[in-house]
């Protein structure tokens, strides 16, 4: 196909990979007035983009974000806009920031704090609460700009705090509370949300340490919710499963619903789990469900203190400890009973994300620094006893308890890791870009998989590996103009060297309001050009000086 005029831009000499998984083909992709124009041999424009040796893609759609504030004082979106990414998705777990009234903001805050380890000074900071609907939110998202395509869901949290105020962290809704709660769903995604998404994980707590609220939801107010979403046919629904609405649960659910589900995470145990649930979701798809396991590329590691040890507060006698202050802590490390109750608790049947000790390594630490990079196990060894006492003992000799540790939950099982990479009707997910920021960093989910999985371990052909990427993620939103390389379609494009793409360091920034700190990725490696909306924001692996904000709203339509 030829354009009928010249183009804006053209990118030359390249392989294009258009989302589909069909074969790699050698074109040119012209652009006119911010969508593609052309894709054919020739193709003229009046400003080129070199793309010889390189593959031409449509952008990565990452969608397992929480930029629901960052959008504000970062519309950038980094690290994102660095490894490819051109459309972004937010409020998942149920987390978005709208609706919410006034005097609910410093709940919202302290909520994200717990959570999402979002800090309340940097988020007091940067929010600028002009909103308190969802409606209002997306339009103050607009009105600001943004530098991807930006768009949410509308969280069950959130939404339950809007309609129940500080019951919602109590108890069950009323009738009346859950009929204006499908109100202001239906509302919210007549706007443009991206669909609803809820949690129910016992590692959700928010306020004090309490349950997050839509933990507190019966299962009458979750299937009056998913109904206003059936009758909107409206994006998708987004789960973090738990007690009271199972993964299992969601197969049996989604076809009376209509729009596709999905859930995070489905990640490598060393219990095996993931086998049962593979299979669960192989047996599902095959009776018309159509939920997607989230899959990501990466083990799951966080670097964390103990003044605010998140990957612990599962533990029901930790989270006793998240309502008070530092010196409450230091006096429950000290105690020999809090101790005791604390590995009681994960001896117990059924106990949630049980340390793996054997992960644990020192990543900061003051007072000791000869110990830095060192096993946790190794450590203990030494000094004759246990690696939990060893572990409060060290923080005890920090001081505010500032003692770092990398560890690592899940995923690190690389033989099964590729199984379930290669899964069909799994996608890939749970990148958390703006969650966790100091923890972890998994925003170059992208730029990972296709470097240390499609290119090292030839994991799958890079057509698949883009499909992944980009086709199956605008389907599961039900978008119509992104995702693939179409001429029509919103140019959102990467374009990047499949021998060289890689994510690149992380480093510890800061450079958030109020002087908050981050772990950050920068500076991947094989990324050249990148077009948003038609707008080149990186050429030649440097961010353009005009790149600006290209992005767009991104208002999800009622499905076909």
């Amino acid at each position: 196909m030829t354009a009928d005029r010249t183009a804006d831009l053209v990118i030359t000499g390249g392989t294009v990979v258009d989302g589909t998984g069909a074969a790699p083909y050698a074109a040119d992709v012209a652009v006119t007035d911010g969508r593609i124009s052309a894709i054919g041999q020739g193709l003229t424009g009046r400003q080129t983009l070199d793309a010889t040796g390189h593959i031409v893609a449509p952008g990565f759609i990452d969608i397992h974000t929480h930029y629901d504030a960052q959008v504000f004082w970062d519309p950038a979106l980094t690290p994102s806009c660095f490894h490819g990414v051109t459309t972004v998705v937010a409020g998942n777990c149920g987390f978005s920031i709208a609706p919410t009234r006034p005097e609910h903001h410093g709940v919202i805050a302290r909520t994200l704090e717990n959570v999402e380890d979002m800090d309340v000074a940097t988020l007091e900071a940067g929010i600028p609460w002009d909103f308190s609907d969802f409606p209002g939110y997306l339009d103050s998202v607009e009105r600001r700009g943004v530098g991807l395509n930006y768009t949410a869901y509308i969280g069950h949290t959130a939404l339950r705090l809007y309609v129940m105020g500080m019951d919602a962290y109590e108890r069950a809704a009323t009738a009346p509370e859950v009929a204006e709660m499908g109100e202001v769903l239906r509302t919210s995604l007549r706007a443009g949300a991206a669909g609803f998404a809820t949690s129910f994980a016992k590692t959700h707590r928010g306020i004090d340490g309490k349950p997050v609220p839509s933990r507190l939801a019966d299962r009458a107010e979750i299937d009056a919710l998913l109904a206003v979403v059936r009758e909107e046919r409206r994006g998708v629904v987004e789960f973090t499963p738990g007690e009271q609405l199972g993964i299992d649960d969601l197969y049996e659910i989604q076809p009376d619903i209509g729009v596709p589900f999905t859930y995070t995470a489905l990640m490598t145990t060393p219990t095996g789990a993931h086998e049962r649930l593979v299979q669960l979701n192989r047996d599902g798809w095959a009776k018309g469900a159509q939920v997607w396991p989230q899959v990501s590329p990466r083990p799951l590691t966080f670097s964390f203190t103990l003044a605010e040890p998140f990957t612990l507060n599962s533990n029901p006698v930790f989270g006793e400890l998240m309502a008070g202050g530092a010196d409450e802590r230091r006096a429950a490390y000290a105690d020999p009973a809090f101790r005791e109750r604390a590995l009681a608790a994960w001896q117990a049947e059924g106990a949630f994300l049980v340390p793996r000790w054997g992960t644990y390594t020192v990543d900061e630490s003051s007072a000791h620094p000869e110990l830095l990079g060192r096993p946790l196990t190794d450590i203990a060894a030494e000094r004759g006893t246990d690696p939990f006492h060893t572990l409060l003992d060290l923080a005890l000799d920090e001081p505010g308890l500032n003692l770092r540790m990398r560890c690592v939950l899940a995923n690190d099982d690389v033989d099964a890791l590729l199984g379930i990479l290669a899964e069909e009707n799994c996608t890939l997910g749970l990148s958390d870009a703006g969650a966790h920021v100091g923890q972890l960093c998994d925003a170059p989910q992208a730029t990972d998989f296709l470097g240390k999985w499609v290119r090292e371990r030839d994991l799958m052909p890079v057509e698949r590996a883009v499909r992944k990427l980009t086709g199956v993620q605008a389907d599961i939103l039900g978008l119509t103009d992104r995702g693939y390389l179409r001429p029509g379609y919103w140019a959102d494009v990467v374009v990047f060297d499949p021998a060289t793409v890689a994510p690149g360091p992380i480093r510890r920034v800061r450079d958030f309001p109020a002087d908050g700190e981050r772990l950050t990725a920068d500076q991947p490696t094989g990324i050249r050009h990148v077009l948003v909306n038609g707008h080149a924001i990186q050429i030649d692996g440097t961010r353009t000086a005009n790149a600006g904000l290209p992005g767009q709203v991104v208002r999800v339509p009622v499905r076909n």
